[in-house]
């Protein structure tokens, strides 16, 4: 397709789908086999299947957008992402430690975002056979079924986060019920928009490969998904890190939730006039 008549979002979509399941069968190749592993400079671990996933992601994505950028964990980074209009975000396997684990819920995570703004995302589950995906505007399914932000029945909310996220809930008086934290954390996200979460609260660290895919299928299933400094996180900037994040499917929640977060993690307007204080 020329560069005169633009990709629609669900053009871009569909080449993420066939893509993502062509990723999961290589993947899956590796999985539950004796593979290479080691670990990165932020300690975060690796494996070879990482790196061949990302290597056929990479050619086959952008054989078939040649204009777009490209920022994927397992490539170097290149600023010059930032001068394309459309950028691929890729994390070629996100979980990796359950990956090596053999844990069953890894996902190969994809989005095309645009003005940094996740237009498609793509977040599948090989082995669970679960395929979440979204385009901006047309909605969120999971194997291609709509799905629409749940209405918990249970008595207390289910909410995985992290030990001192728990301690301020508790702290806030919040009855609820801690939640199983999934190796990937785009997975754990899309859990609120199915309903099998109810909430769920994530530390300052996650990058766009992490959570750009997921953000897109939250938002469009009506999830309300947040930086809990800023709102809505924007993509494909220099700076790939974002602040401490909730999705939740039960706005009531967001006052507590929100507000524990902000108390363990800070925001970076508060901490850089704390750092000036000081």
């Amino acid at each position: 397709m020329s560069s005169s008549t633009p990709t629609t979002p669900e053009q871009d979509l569909e080449l993420l789908r066939s893509s993502a399941v062509a990723a999961g069968i290589i993947a899956s190749g590796f999985f539950r086999r004796t593979i290479k592993t080691w670990t990165k400079e932020n300690a975060s671990p690796v494996s070879e299947a990482d790196i061949v996933v990302d290597k056929f992601l990479h050619a086959a994505l952008l054989t078939a957008r040649p204009g777009y950028g490209w920022l994927s964990e397992e490539s170097v980074d290149s600023l010059e992402r930032l001068g394309k209009a459309r950028v691929f975000v890729v994390d070629p396997i996100d979980g990796t430690r359950g990956f090596i684990k053999g844990e069953d819920s890894w996902t190969v995570s994809l989005a095309v975002v645009e003005n940094g703004r996740p237009i498609a995302g793509v977040v599948y589950s090989p082995i669970r056979d679960e395929m979440y995906d979204a385009d901006l505007g047309g909605g969120a399914r999971l194997n291609g079924r709509l799905i629409k932000r749940q209405t918990s029945t249970r008595a207390n909310p289910l909410i995985p986060a992290a030990g001192a996220v728990h301690q301020e809930l508790q702290a806030a008086g919040l009855d609820y019920t801690k939640g199983p934290s999934y190796p990937s954390l785009a997975y754990r996200l899309v859990q609120v928009a199915t309903g099998k979460l109810d909430a769920v609260a994530t530390r300052r660290g996650a990058q766009d490969w992490d959570i750009a895919a997921a953000a897109l299928i939250c938002s469009e299933a009506g999830v309300d998904f947040a930086d809990v400094c800023i709102g809505f996180p924007a993509f494909n900037k220099a700076e790939v890190r974002h602040g401490a994040l909730a999705a939740l499917s039960d706005i009531s929640l967001k006052p507590v939730l929100h507000a524990a977060l902000v108390k363990v993690y800070g925001c970076p307007a508060a901490d850089a006039l704390s750092n000036n204080a000081s």
